[in-house]
């Protein structure tokens, strides 16, 4: 359980995204996306979508990128250090702590200490919604 307060969907956040789903926090913390939140007897968890900084140039259909030189606005709106492509393939539930959740480094988190980077900006829907649709099949 959490002290931090819940993100929202469209939050940006810095996590130990496990290796497979159920399993332990990963070894590298990364950024997540939150694509969905459940209120539990215990406390909330949250869906997060894998993010990387690796292959940007190679999108799947079920991935979009946050790229600075791309989209400058949304860029930053969303906290990221780095292009970021979001996996709608890769989503685990994941309970808000912080056995999963961590203050991302500095130089300074935007929301104060806790695991929010930022929050996906209006323009980057129809590629949100389209990795989406994508994942679904």
């Amino acid at each position: 359980m959490s002290t931090w307060p819940t993100p929202s969907p469209g939050y940006s956040v810095w996590c130990h995204f496990p290796f497979l789903p159920g399993s332990a926090p990963g070894p590298k913390p990364r950024p997540g996306l939150v694509v969905g939140v459940r209120v539990l007897e215990d406390g909330v968890a949250l869906m997060v979508a894998y993010g990387t900084s690796k292959r940007t140039r190679a999108i799947r259909s079920s991935e979009f990128l946050s790229a600075k030189d791309l989209h400058p606005v949304a860029f930053k709106q969303a906290g990221l250090g780095y292009d970021t492509k979001f996996d709608l393939n890769q989503v685990v539930e994941l309970p808000w702590s912080d056995r999963y959740f961590k203050v991302p480094p500095t130089p300074g988190p935007t929301f104060g200490q806790t695991p929010k980077l930022g929050s996906l900006h209006a323009s980057m829907m129809k590629a949100l919604l389209a990795a989406h649709a994508a994942s679904r099949k």
